[in-house]
């Protein structure tokens, strides 16, 4: 009788495993099967790739200056019918030749044409997500503390290999409700009570796709915001800088309407904008809902306003 023990693998880790070319080539590649072995219907896959991957990389501040910043990737392919599957480390392996580069969205070009290569795919896409440090002053105190954006750099490449860069950028300001103000002014006048206008946390986030050939440093998005809205949050305050914040909310007092177009207008005229969205949310201190608000350039065949995931916008 065969002994069956022979069989059975057994439960241990080989530490001194060495592992030959001939080993290596035994090695089964199921994601490489033929199309007899897809599962479900042979049709073309849109996106397929990897989320939420993380590098330390490095970026160029307006000044020149490299930061290293934690980086979260998503990258994806498109997959054609009677392709079982991809790859999927192959996408990290080519993100990380070029992970000693400093990266704008023009590098992203250069990493989705070799994702198209390495993957044999016709369309291949990239979201690089990070927190970048601009250095605040406060208001009047004259402190410095760091103030953290979150961005991303998103690429697209598409069967013509045409490409398209975009920056997010989210901007974080307080909006007072001009209404507000006013009622509260009115019973100070009429009936000398003494109101507080209500205010909020407010967040807006600008898709912009940049021209070809044009360059967008994060401080330039976060100046236009801060030009356009005026009322960023503060980190480092004091007595002074806190009665300023409630003067400059007092001076710029606005509704979400007031939010986006005062952003459209200053995003607008920038040559190097091709193409943006604009989605603001009022985490209202008045209600228990939200206001929200979205505005594209109106560019034909550009964004559309079709953002509705104001959940991600809540600060």
């Amino acid at each position: 009788m065969r002994d069956i023990s022979l069989d059975t693998p057994t439960l241990r880790y080989e530490e001194d495993f060495k592992l030959s070319s001939e080993y290596k080539s035994s090695l089964p590649d199921v994601q490489n099967a033929d199309k007899n072995s897809i599962q479900g219907a042979n049709v073309p896959i849109m996106q397929v790739g990897m989320h939420n991957f993380k590098l330390p990389l490095k970026f160029l501040t307006k000044d020149c200056e490299v930061r290293e910043l934690e980086t979260s990737v998503t990258a994806t392919v498109s997959l054609a019918a009677d392709c079982k599957g991809i790859n999927m480390s192959r996408i990290m392996r080519v993100f990380y030749l070029f992970a000693d580069r400093i990266f704008t969205p023009d590098t992203i070009k250069e990493v989705l044409f070799q994702m198209k290569e390495q993957l044999k795919t016709s369309r291949a896409r990239i979201k690089m997500s990070f927190n970048y440090p601009i250095m605040q002053t406060s208001l009047r105190s004259g402190y410095e503390a760091w103030q953290y954006y979150n961005c991303a750099y998103e690429g697209f490449i598409d069967d013509l290999d045409i490409f398209r860069k975009i920056i997010h950028f989210d901007f974080i300001y307080s909006s007072a409700c001009p209404c507000s103000v006013e009622l509260s002014e009115h019973a100070r006048k009429n009936r000398k009570i003494y109101c507080v206008p209500h205010s909020q946390r407010s967040k807006a986030r600008i898709s912009a796709e940049i021209a070809e050939g044009a360059h967008v440093p994060i401080e330039d998005m976060h100046a236009l915001c801060l030009k356009a809205l005026r009322t960023e949050t503060q980190t480092m305050v004091r007595r002074e800088d806190e009665q300023a914040f409630a003067e400059l909310n007092g001076a710029y007092a606005k509704f979400i309407e007031d939010a986006t177009r005062l952003l459209y207008k200053e995003f607008n005229p920038d040559q190097r904008i091709k193409d943006f969205e604009i989605a603001c949310i009022h985490l209202e201190s008045l209600h228990s809902h939200d206001a929200v608000g979205v505005i594209c350039k109106g560019r034909p065949g550009g964004f559309t306003a079709d953002f509705s995931d104001f959940k991600d916008l809540i600060c």
